[in-house]
Order: structure tokens, then C-alpha cells, then sequence
């Protein structure tokens, strides 16, 4: 007898697997039974996740990958060494993001949001597109914020060299994390791929950044009302289990928005993947 789709063993990359959401997402596709790879940087949070790998007996499905998601040659090795490693990925899950209340650049001299934000997903949800095309009902996941306006996106300044402001290059990452679905579902859907944009809403969970005092002040007001990771991590858990048969699909705490508004304009979404092509091709 086949096990059911819903039960059977899958392979599931999740970016910022080491905390907040996507440890209790890592945890919880352990304990289904899956092989997880995280993905992260702090050496500490990869031996505690791997710990509890061991003492839940589920250490030779636990792998941790370390890598600075912020810099376009760690993602471009990322991406060479999961394929080596994970031939067949049925679900890639982005949870990883980095506030910055100040404007920072990386070593490469990309703004840091920009890269963090929007050009990792943009480089792994491509480049592992041939062993997500293996996977059985595969199921890109990115968690951002889907449903805000195209006002949001700075076409002629994405990496905010003018008039920067924390809240503005997290709300532009979020939209060009929109349009980075729109296309991915135009390009990947005959392949069987499908995308699906999550916000959880405000969640207790890790908030890596770097945070002025206002911002501090009013991220941990916010918390004091916030949902449990456990409720934040229903609707991803849900996408995994039983991915949406539309290529493209996005939800807002649960609520199903309509991809088909000019929020999610595919002539947009086009626009900046040649915007993205062409920047990716300068480095």
C-alpha cells in the first residue's frame, strides 16, 4: 500500500530553520518523519537543533548547512551544494529575514535587505528549481507578507541608496517577494511546482536584526499581543502537507488572498526578474 501523500517522508529545506518559526517548523517535519536540512549561520543554534535531532531519534534525517544568505556567492555554493546533497527536495521553505533600522551593505556592496530578503530566495528558489521538478507534489513556501500595493516596490532605487528606512526595505522585500511567486509560478507551474505566499502575522518567535531604539520598543509591544509559533506555523505546515493544486496561491493568517488583483501583476513580476537577471549578472 502507498503511504498517503499527506504522511510519506518528504525532503524539506527551510531557510532560518535554527529559530523562531522555522525551528518549530524543523522540529515538527522531524518528528513527521522527514529529512530537514536548515539553513543558517550561528554555530550554536545548528548544535542545539542538531541535539535535539539526537535525543528525539531523528539525527540521521537532521542536517545543518552553513551559509550567509546575505551574500550572492554563499547562495550561489548553497545552491551547488544541495543539489549535490538533496537530489529530490519535495518542500523549500524561506524563513529567514534580517531587520536593519540603519542602512548596511555587504561585503559584496549590495544592500543588506535587498540581498537578505529578496535576492537569497530569488537565487534558491531558481537554482533549486531541477530537485524541487523531482519532488512529489513539491511546494515552494515563502514566508513575507503577501497582499500589500506595487507602491511599495522603489523601481529605481531597489537597494534604497536614497531615503532609506528600515520599515520601507522590509515592506519592498516583502512585494518583490510577491512578484519573485508570480513568476516562479508562471515559469515552474507546468513542472508541477507550486508557490505559496505566507504571512503568519505577528508571531513571538526570533527577530534577527539590527534595531534602533523606537523600532526595538515597538517590535516588543507588538509581541506582548502576538500569536504562538504553534498557531504562526498551521498554514505552512498545511502548504507542506497538502500544497495548493494553483501554481500560485498566498494567505494572510489563514486567509486566502486573490492572486489575481493587480497586486500581483505578472507584467511586474516580469519586469523585475529582468531587473534581477541583469543585476545578478554585473557580480
Amino acid at each position: 500500500m502507498s503511504v498517503p501523500a499527506a504522511t510519506a517522508p518528504r525532503t524539506v529545506i527551510i531557510t532560518g530553520g535554527t529559530d523562531g518559526i522555522g525551528r518549530a517548523l524543523a522540529d515538527q517535519r522531524l518528528a513527521q518523519g522527514d529529512t530537514v536540512a536548515v539553513i543558517g549561520r550561528d554555530p550554536a543554534k545548528a548544535a542545539a537543533f542538531l541535539s535535539h535531532a539526537r535525543t528525539s531519534e531523528a539525527e540521521e534525517r537532521a542536517h545543518f548547512v552553513r551559509a550567509d544568505l546575505a551574500l550572492i556567492t554563499e547562495n550561489r555554493r548553497l545552491v551547488d551544494d544541495l543539489n549535490r546533497r538533496f537530489p529530490v527536495i519535495d518542500a523549500l521553505v524561506f524563513c529567514a529575514r534580517f531587520y536593519r533600522s540603519d542602512r548596511a551593505e555587504t561585503s559584496e556592496g549590495v544592500e543588506d535587505v535587498f540581498a537578505h530578503f529578496y535576492l537569497s530566495r530569488y537565487l534558491l528558489g531558481h537554482g533549486l528549481a531541477p530537485a524541487l521538478r523531482r519532488g512529489r507534489r513539491p511546494v515552494v513556501v515563502n514566508v513575507a507578507g503577501p497582499g500589500a500595493g506595487l507602491d511599495l516596490v522603489n523601481w529605481d532605487d531597489l537597494e534604497f541608496r536614497q531615503g532609506y528606512h528600515g520599515g520601507a526595505a522590509l515592506g519592498q522585500g516583502g512585494k518583490l517577494n510577491d512578484l519573485l511567486g508570480v513568476a516562479s509560478a508562471e515559469r515552474y507551474a507546468d513542472a508541477g511546482v507550486s508557490y505559496v505566499l505566507i504571512h503568519p502575522g505577528a508571531t513571538v518567535t526570533g527577530l534577527a536584526g539590527q534595531y534602533d531604539a523606537p523600532t526595538l520598543r515597538h517590535i516588543e509591544e507588538m509581541q506582548r499581543t502576538a500569536k504562538p509559533v504553534s498557531e504562526a506555523l498551521r498554514p505552512i505546515v498545511a502548504a507542506i502537507d497538502s500544497p495548493p493544486e494553483q501554481p500560485l496561491s498566498a494567505f494572510v493568517e489563514g486567509r486566502e488572498l486573490d492572486v489575481r488583483t493587480a497586486d500581483f501583476d505578472a507584467a511586474a513580476a516580469r519586469r523585475l526578474h529582468d531587473l534581477t537577471e541583469a543585476f545578478l549578472a554585473a557580480r
